[in-house]
C-alpha cells in the first residue's frame, strides 16, 4: 500500500526537528524520516571528548534553554544530542526512525512525488532535504591504502587509545583538526598538524563570547561568503573551558605544524611552502574581530574591560619559521594520517531537476527551483549562521511559511470565491 502525506521531511537531525516545529504550528501534515536515530550525526559522528563550539546560552533553539549544564558551559555531545531529542518530544515531531530514504521521482502527470524508503513507498506533495551538512567524509587520493599506515576521517576518530602506537599526523586546520592534533598531542602522542587556509577568531574577548560579538557586529547575518573563501576553515574551540585556539601556543606545547599536504611519493608526504603566509593570515582575522570589538564597544560605550594582552602573539616556533616541507613516514615513526577534511553532499537519492552541473542545490532560502522540493541546513543557507542550531531554526520558519503559502494557492477555488 502507498501512504499520502503533504509534506515529507527527510532527515531527523536539527534541520528536521526545526523543520517540523514550524510545520506543526502552520498546520502543515508532514512525516520526519530518519535512517538512524534522531541525531544519530551527534552520537556516532563526533569523537568521545567533542563539545559543542559554541556556549549553551547561544547553541540552541530560541524556545528552550539547555537543562544539562550552565550557559556560558560548552555542552558535551551526548548533552546535545539529548537536548534534540527532548526538543523533538516537546514540539511533537512526527519522526519514524530506522527508514532509509532511497529514492525520489516526480510523479507523472501530476503533483507530488514518489518516494521510495527501505519500507515501502509513499506518495507526498513536497519533499524537504533536511540531512544537514555533514554527510560523507572526504579522505582526499594522495596516500595509497598500502603505504603502511592507518588513515581514517575525523568522522571515524573516536579517542587517543583508538589509534595504533606511533606518531600522527593530522591534516586540516580547522575546529575538527586543531582540536583532535591537541587532544592526541595532551595524550602524549607525537603529532604533526597540517594546516591550510582558515579564520582563527578569538574564543572570548572584552568579557564575551566570540558568538557575542558575531552577534552584536552582525555577522551572523553575513548573507554570503566572500569570494575566495570557500575553503576557509575555521579554527574555534569550547574544548577545556573554551580556548583560543592559537597554533603557535599548540607548537609550544609540541605539536609540529606543517603546510598544506600536496603529495605522497616513496614513503614521503610533501607539502606545501605556505604555513606562514596561512598562519599570518589567520592572525590577521583574529585581530580585526578585536579592531571590530574595540571599535563597536567604544561606539555604543560599553563598559568593557579592555584586553590589550589578547593582542600578544606567542613567539613563533622553528617549524614555521625553518618550515618542513618533507615527511618520511617511516623515519618520523608516523602510524596514523587523520584526515579532517571535510564532508560532501549527496542528493544522489533526489531524481528531481533541482541541482547544477556540479551536483549542487539551486534555491533560494531553501526554496528549490524545482517546485515542491526545499532544503534546509545547506551551508550559507541563507547566511553565515544557517549550520547553526538557532539558525537552522530560523531558516526552518522561511521555508515553512513558503510551504504555507503555496498551500493557500493550492487551496485557492475560483468557484468557492465567486460563491
Amino acid at each position: 500500500m502507498v501512504e499520502r502525506i503533504d509534506t515529507l521531511v527527510v532527515g531527523a537531525g536539527q534541520a528536521g526537528i526545526a523543520m517540523s516545529e514550524h510545520l506543526g504550528q502552520l498546520g502543515v501534515p508532514h512525516l520526519v524520516l530518519e535512517k538512524n536515530r534522531v541525531a544519530e550525526a551527534w552520537r556516532s559522528g563526533r569523537w568521545d571528548a567533542l563539545v559543542a563550539n559554541g556556549p549553551a546560552w547561544h547553541d540552541r533553539f530560541p524556545n528552550r534553554e539547555h537543562d544539562s549544564c550552565g550557559p556560558d558551559d560548552f555542552p558535551a555531545k551526548e548533552k546535545v544530542a539529548d537536548y534534540l531529542c527532548s526538543y523533538a518530544e516537546m514540539v511533537g515531531a512526527p519522526i519514524r526512525t530506522g527508514i532509509e530514504v532511497r529514492r525520489a521521482t516526480r510523479l507523472p502527470g501530476r503533483s507530488g512525488f514518489r518516494v521510495e524508503t527501505s519500507q515501502g513507498v509513499i506518495e507526498a506533495q513536497r519533499i524537504i532535504a533536511a540531512t544537514g551538512a555533514f554527510q560523507y567524509p572526504v579522505i582526499p587520493p594522495l596516500v595509497p591504502g598500502d603505504a603502511g599506515v592507518t588513515q581514517l576521517h575525523s568522522f571515524d576518530y573516536r579517542n587517543p587509545g583508538q589509534l595504533p602506537d606511533g606518531a600522527v599526523l593530522v591534516v586540516g586546520g580547522g575546529s575538527s583538526g586543531a582540536q583532535i592534533a591537541d587532544e592526541l598531542n595532551r595524550a602524549g602522542r607525537r603529532v604533526f598538524l597540517s594546516i591550510g587556509a582558515h579564520d582563527r577568531p578569538p574564543r572570548a574577548y572584552r568579557g564575551r563570547d566570540y558568538c557575542w560579538w558575531l552577534g552584536v557586529l552582525g555577522l551572523w547575518d553575513q548573507a554570503a561568503l566572500e569570494p575566495g573563501r570557500e575553503h576557509v576553515a575555521i579554527a574555534v574551540s569550547g574544548a577545556y573551558g573554551g580556548a583560543t585556539m592559537d597554533f603557535r601556543r599548540l607548537a609550544s606545547e609540541g605539536i609540529t605544524l606543517v603546510g598544506v599536504t600536496r603529495s605522497f611519493e616513496n614513503g614521503a608526504l610533501h607539502f606545501a611552502d605556505d604555513l606562514a603566509a596561512n598562519i599570518a593570515d589567520g592572525d590577521a582575522n583574529y585581530l580585526s574581530v578585536l579592531d571590530a570589538a574595540d571599535a563597536y564597544a567604544e561606539r555604543m560605550g560599553l563598559d568593557l574591560p579592555e584586553e590589550p594582552e589578547a593582542r600578544v602573539a606567542w613567539p613563533d616556533p622553528d617549524c614555521l619559521t625553518d618550515p618542513i616541507l618533507e615527511l618520511d613516514l617511516a623515519q618520523e615513526g608516523i602510524s596514523t594520517i587523520l584526515w579532517a577534511t571535510g564532508f560532501r553532499q549527496d542528493f544522489g537519492w533526489l531524481e528531481v531537476d533541482a541541482f547544477d552541473g556540479a551536483g549542487r542545490p539551486v534555491h533560494q532560502r531553501g526554496v528549490s527551483c524545482e517546485p515542491g522540493v526545499y532544503f534546509l541546513g545547506l551551508p550559507w543557507q541563507s547566511r553565515r549562521g544557517s549550520t547553526f542550531i538557532w539558525g537552522v531554526w530560523h531558516d526552518a520558519k522561511h521555508v515553512a511559511d513558503q510551504i504555507a503559502i503555496q498551500r493557500s494557492y493550492e487551496a485557492y477555488s475560483p468557484a468557492e470565491a465567486w460563491a
